[in-house]
């Protein structure tokens, strides 16, 4: 008979359509649960020959650990035992079924006794707020394949970041500053830097291995290595190109040993000239991961296979290949997960060696060699957690009886597997052993899987999920203002205490550290000079910015409800407040052509071409809301059914592309507000991504695939509030989406790790559901604003500078009794922001030397435009092509009428929508009565009304000469 948690999956697979599940439950132990199943099903229903029944064969619950899966909230979250296992067919439901809490691992099958701390306790936390108890599920954190941590001195450490950039932490002598290496475009990301006899080596996710070298103006340049390999080796091995998955040092860090994606063993053994050997594979297995290369034994390369057994290869050994075997009954608990291991010599005695592993029941396990003989140990894991990387951590010369292992788990905590020696008469020494609950930096969780990095003692880097680094050290040693020469001494005294210290992570992933300079000062990316030396009276500045940089770290908080908003409030605000006129104006080509949508729902493009202009109608089935976005010359518009529509040239003829009847496309309300910053220029990547918001209010991803393939992404939306609008798109920080939730307040998403984070605002300060504007003074530094309209009507800006952080800045209106209506912008030259008043006049917010100062330009009434550019019907004036009503002349007997027609039909003050920035000089505006008014600019903070544009469908009375440039 098949077991009731086999026919449970049977049943899922054979009646599909009949069946609804209430719960999907994923087990831990899911190699044992799946080979239990399949075992009884097999014998079941196959080879009833050959069926012999086993009354003792019974499945063993190996965990307290089972999640559920919620289609709400689209993620894993854990669930409490004991738990029913229900089943509905037809309407009709009942349990099959119940799973309860099992007992820990004895002690027996562990080898070892330990102590547990009871630090993380139940999974359930009490809300101080409300008194009751609120659910606190700690959610898997996804795998950051691309993100290492490699010494190469100790005066740098080198990163691979989630976005494949590679930079430097480099001591300068004065602080750390960051350094960029990443690989040329073509070479694609980077996803680990080793360092091998004084080389540097970068591989790519491609599989491909980059040497650093020198060019001939002495600048640092990467070079494909297996480009040079083929150069070199002959006409033999010209074709030799392997693509490598993962690669170790040697213990002597002369030869490298890498793993390639078809499962073999290479090593390169000389770098120059380079000399490869490959050692293939096991016999009826593969290499998955390299555990230890040299270090247990010397001449030993320790691997992991996909299957999870460990082997060792000696290459003078007959056979080279030994697989070490775990005991029958123990082997389907204690297969290995392929990740790099951690070796201690001395632990059970002078000349014994321990090689530490992860199972892949999350458990921490040793294979110890003694007295010549090899042995398995189980060393467990914390209670309630996962083990998913190991760091090793040196010796501490002021406690040679202790050793320490720092292990990471699923859920981003750090533990401390602390061994104590312990003098006795037995062959082995006695080891007592402890877990130290370390947890994690304040609103950060370290990256699941990657291993830290010991740079010196007591002082510990790891990769943080979010894309920065975290220093665990010693409390009185380390942190970011403490240079690599610092070391702890008998005389001084240090506490044993560890602390957490946050290291920020440049724009390459969405934070906010600087790029070192050239230029003399404490940023210089080879010898720093301190502020004080330079400037006397500024020697506060550099703890004035660790300072500031700490606070706004702290500001950020991912996954965090910090500020309950009141929902009724937030139902107000969407209501009351609409964005849609923001997007009736979109760039396609600067200074060449834009697009206007109309309040009736028509699409026109203005074309201009030298000094003229024409107008060229776009027709659709459906009206048209906006036009919310554009990328390499394809115009993106939502109608009004909330589909998002592509207009697009497909070589002579134009056409249409409904992205949302794409496969997971949403109804859209928004878009970004600038398809891009002024100052900064946009690369083109093999994916790139637009961002809109949905009517659900969640942040959807439209990615751009090479070859003209489109997918959507559910970023969904931040844990307390739904999305009003987009603030900015990887304008002001690469990988950023600056977004305003409908509660009033400011949030990020990093594209990168998919994370939110809630930015720091005073509670009296609530934004307006509009679209903000980015600006950059440069590309080459981070220094810059965004800025918003506030919920009464007033300009905000949220700046940062490396010497204050994120600041606020309320710059309110000119005068008392005005508000700003539509979102801020366009930005000029990094400090001039233009705003449209409620008066209908235009502002213009500038900053000139030390201050910021107001400007009103009023609106185009005909007494700031002369008359022969607001009318100009000469007849040699005429181009072809452009739309012209013949039936239309200005005559004397006309003037009467037309100057009625004037004061009934014509509003030329400033109406709602969001300007656009048609050249680098150019601001056109849209008119109360549907025309479009130009200002041009004449020197640094001058604009003039230059012209007024008709439209086809201004009542003002005017005719299509209007179009045409002055």
């Amino acid at each position: 008979m098949v077991p009731w948690f086999c026919r449970v999956v049977v049943s899922l697979n054979s009646h599909s359509s009949h069946t609804m599940t209430k719960s999907i439950l994923v087990f831990i132990t899911l190699g044992t649960f799946l080979l239990t199943c399949l075992a009884a099903y097999s014998s079941a229903s196959g080879c009833r020959d050959h069926f012999l029944p086993q009354n003792n064969h019974q499945f063993q619950q190996k965990t307290n650990r089972f999640y559920q899966f919620q289609e709400q909230s689209n993620s894993w979250a854990e669930v409490e035992l004991p738990y029913d296992l229900v089943t509905c067919v037809n309407g009709n439901c009942k349990t099959i079924g119940s799973i309860n809490r099992a007992g820990g691992i004895t002690g027996e099958r562990q080898g070892q006794s330990y102590d547990v701390p009871e630090q993380r306790g139940n999974l359930k936390a009490k809300d101080g707020d409300d008194g009751g108890l609120k659910e606190n599920y700690q959610m898997l954190l996804p795998l950051r394949k691309r993100v290492s941590l490699s010494k190469i001195s100790d005066t740098s450490i080198w990163v691979t970041g989630e976005s494949g950039s590679i930079y430097e932490r480099f001591w300068n002598g004065v602080q750390w500053v960051i350094v960029p290496h990443d690989l040329p475009d073509s070479a694609g990301r980077a996803i680990s830097i080793f360092t091998v006899n004084h080389t540097i080596f970068a591989l790519s996710e491609a599989g491909h291995l980059h040497q650093m070298r020198l060019a001939e103006n002495s600048q640092p340049i990467w070079v494909e290595y297996t480009d040079r390999l083929d150069q070199q080796t002959g006409e033999a091995e010209h074709s030799f190109s392997p693509e490598i998955k993962s690669a170790v040092v040697s213990h002597d860090g002369q030869r490298i040993y890498f793993c390639t994606k078809n499962g073999s063993l290479l090593e390169l053994d000389e770098v120059e000239p380079p000399r490869w050997v490959n050692h293939g594979q096991p016999p009826g297995a593969n290499v998955a991961a390299i555990a230890d290369a040299t270090t247990v034994k010397p001449e030993v390369v320790f691997i992991v296979s996909s299957a999870g057994d460990l082997y060792e290869y000696r290459k003078n050994s007959k056979p080279p290949w030994k697989k070490h075997i775990w005991k029958e009954e123990s082997a389907q608990d204690t297969l290995l997960i392929p990740s790099k291991g951690c070796s201690l010599q001395g632990l059970s005695g002078p000349y014994s060696m321990s090689l530490f592993l992860i199972a892949k029941t999350g458990q921490l396990v040793e294979r110890r060699l003694h007295q010549r003989k090899w042995k398995w140990m189980i060393h467990g894991s914390p209670e309630g957690h996962l083990i998913t990387s190991i760091t090793q951590i040196l010796p501490d010369e002021l406690k040679d009886s202790s050793y320490s292992l720092l292990l990471t788990t699923e859920t981003g905590y750090i533990f401390e597997y602390q061994m104590l020696k312990q003098a006795g008469t037995a062959q082995e020494q006695r080891i007592s052993v402890t877990w130290i609950n370390h947890m994690h930096p304040l609103h950060a969780k370290a990256a699941r899987g990657i291993a830290g990095l010991q740079f010196q003692a007591g002082r510990i880097l790891f990769s943080l999920d979010d894309g920065r680094l975290a220093e665990l050290h010693l409390s009185g040693l380390g942190g970011e203002s403490s240079g690599p020469a610092q070391q702890v001494t008998t005389r001084r005294k240090v506490s044993l205490k560890y602390v957490w210290s946050i290291l920020d992570a440049p724009e390459s992933e969405g934070w906010n550290a600087e790029y070192c300079t050239v230029e003399r000062g404490p940023f210089n990316c080879i010898a720093g000079i301190k502020e004080e030396v330079m400037d006397i009276g500024s020697t506060w500045t550099v703890a004035r910015r660790r300072k500031s940089q700490a606070q706004a770290l702290s500001y950020l908080m991912p996954d965090a409800s910090i500020n309950s908003v009141d929902k009724s409030l937030e139902d107000c605000q969407s209501k009351n407040t609409s964005v849609e006129r923001n997007f009736h104006l979109r760039i396609l080509q600067k200074g060449r052509s834009f697009f206007l949508i109309t309040n009736g729902g028509q699409t026109f493009e203005y074309l201009h071409n030298d000094n003229f202009g024409i107008w060229l109608q776009h027709e659709h089935p459906t009206s048209m809301n906006s036009a919310v976005g554009a990328y390499n010359g394809s115009l993106f518009l939502v109608d009004v059914n909330g589909s998002l529509l592509i207009r697009e040239r497909s070589g002579s003829d134009l056409g249409w592309i409904n992205c949302t009847a794409i496969r997971k496309g949403k109804q859209i309300t928004g878009g970004a507000p600038w398809d891009e910053v002024a100052g900064r220029v946009t690369k083109s990547m093999t994916e790139d991504a637009l961002f809109f918001v949905s009517k659900s209010g969640r942040l959807m991803q439209f990615t751009v695939v090479a070859l003209r393939k489109f997918k959507w992404k559910d970023a969904k939306h931040p844990p307390n509030t739904k999305i009003a609008s987009i603030v900015d798109k990887e304008g002001f920080r690469d990988n950023i989406v600056f977004v305003v939730g409908r509660n009033g307040r400011l949030y990020q998403y990093n594209k990168l790790t998919g994370l939110w984070h809630e930015h720091y605002q005073s509670q009296h300060l609530l934004l307006s559901q509009l679209p903000g504007t980015a600006m950059r003074a440069s590309a080459m530094s981070l220094k810059g604003s965004l800025f918003m309209i506030s919920e009464d009507g007033g300009l905000v800006e949220y700046n940062w500078n490396t010497v204050d952080g994120w600041t606020w800045v309320e710059h309110g209106t000119p005068y008392g009794g005005l508000h700003f209506i539509g979102g801020p912008g366009p930005s000029f030259e990094g400090n001039q922001l233009f705003l449209i008043g409620s008066d209908g006049n235009i502002y213009l917010r500038y900053f000139d030397r030390t201050e910021w100062k107001w400007r009103n330009y009023s609106f185009p009434y005909p007494e700031n435009i002369p008359i022969q550019e607001q009318r100009q019907i000469q007849t040699e004036d005429v181009k072809e092509g452009i739309c012209v009503n013949q039936n239309f002349a200005f005559s004397s007997e006309d003037e009467e009428h037309f100057e009625s027609d004037m004061s009934r039909n014509c509003d030329c003050k400033v109406a709602s929508t969001r300007p656009i920035p048609f050249a680098d000089d150019s601001v056109i505006f849209e008119l109360r009565d549907g025309r479009l008014a130009e200002m041009r600019r004449i020197n640094d903070f001058d604009w003039v009304w230059s012209r007024i544009i008709a439209t086809p469908t201004s009542l003002c009375p005017s005719n299509y000469w209007m179009a045409m440039a002055s």
